[in-house]
């Protein structure tokens, strides 16, 4: 028989292209997302891409009365853990709406599972829980503490921890013990081949390549480029860019490692190419995909951006044989073939 998955959050952008990939590897998902942050619409591209009706719950994972129901008539072997408000920017002003849904979720989720002997976790982690600190002499002033640049980031790290000690507390011990595998991804983009499923964010995008592709759809007038005195080669941003698809497939790389683990058990590991591009980079291979210029004006820095920021691979490639297959100019022609063929995204 096979496996059922549960999938928190599987109406979003990375969650939707995850249970795209579980269901043509023939698991059996369950989606629940409460669509503060997503679409219905992603659900029925996944229905027209898989080419079944998807399972799914519009519920917050924070109502443990839901998820009591749900785990109860589907009892999944598993849970893929994506549901959370992910938006950068609007942690930063609106910080307890970030703490309270972020880690309500988690914690409501982790008491469900237990009452159903559910004891297996992929998180979805970030990049953000990184700090980059290059002080040599540390001082009680001036040295930032293990701390991520937004209140995002730090729900990110505290999640971890939160699972961390679970795994090695004593409330899942009376059944086999939780294993918790979390994924730590840098920045992913892209869309589905197909081109009916892909990133739609709410308002102005936060990321650079749902932001390109509306500028060149016609939807905002140019893009900002925030710096172009960086040091590094093009004077912009380096960032490790990732097909949202390769990390649908990292995603079911850590489950299939879950699955090998018994008693207590907790991994965190990064998804990224390990290959930086810059804005600009990225900016030249969306001009080959759209077939045109895209206007662009250079801004002010913002604060809190690096220079360099990308991701060591060699752990998940070591532990769970996932290597990244698709590169940038794929990356940015998924991403323009869904929003042609989606000027207004699920709407």
């Amino acid at each position: 028989m096979n496996k059922t998955i549960l999938v928190t959050g599987g109406a979003g952008y990375i969650g939707s292209h995850t249970v795209v990939e579980l269901i043509q590897a023939d698991y059996k998902v369950v989606v629940v997302d409460n669509l503060y942050n997503s679409s219905i619409g992603a659900i029925q591209a996944i229905s027209g891409i898989v080419g079944q009706k998807v399972i799914f719950y519009e519920a917050d994972c924070a109502d443990k009365k839901i998820l009591h129901k749900i785990m109860t008539k589907h009892s999944p072997d598993a849970v893929i853990h994506f549901a959370g408000y992910k938006a950068v920017a609007e942690s930063v002003v609106k910080p307890l709406l970030y703490y309270r849904n972020n880690l309500d979720s988690t914690i409501s989720l982790l008491e469900v599972m237990r009452e159903h002997n559910c004891t297996q976790l992929v998180f979805s982690s970030s990049a953000t829980v990184y700090l980059d600190a290059k002080e040599v002499k540390y001082n009680e002033a001036t040295t930032k503490t293990n701390r991520p640049f937004s209140p995002y980031g730090t729900t990110k790290l505290v999640q971890e921890y939160i699972l961390e000690d679970t795994v090695h507390g004593e409330q899942f011990d009376n059944l086999s013990g939780l294993q918790v595998v979390s994924l730590r991804y840098f920045n992913p983009i892209g869309a589905h081949s197909s081109g009916d499923l892909g990133e739609d964010p709410n308002g102005i995008p936060n990321n650079l390549a749902p932001y390109i592709t509306q500028v060149a759809v016609g939807r905002l007038e140019q893009l900002q480029i925030f710096g172009d005195n960086y040091n590094t080669p093009d004077g912009t941003c380096l960032r490790d860019y990732i097909h949202v698809v390769d990390l649908a497939k990292g995603h079911l790389s850590g489950l299939e490692y879950l699955f090998k683990q018994s008693g207590k058990f907790f991994d965190a590991i990064n998804l990224g190419t390990g290959k930086p591009a810059s804005v600009f980079d990225v900016l030249h291979s969306f001009v080959k995909a759209v077939g045109r210029k895209i206007p662009y004006k250079v801004v002010s820095r913002r604060d809190g951006d690096l220079p360099e920021f990308y991701a060591d691979p060699s752990k998940a490639e070591a532990v769970l044989s996932f290597v990244t297959k698709l590169d940038l100019d794929k990356m940015t022609a998924d991403s323009w073939n869904w929003q042609s063929k989606h000027p207004n995204g699920f709407n």
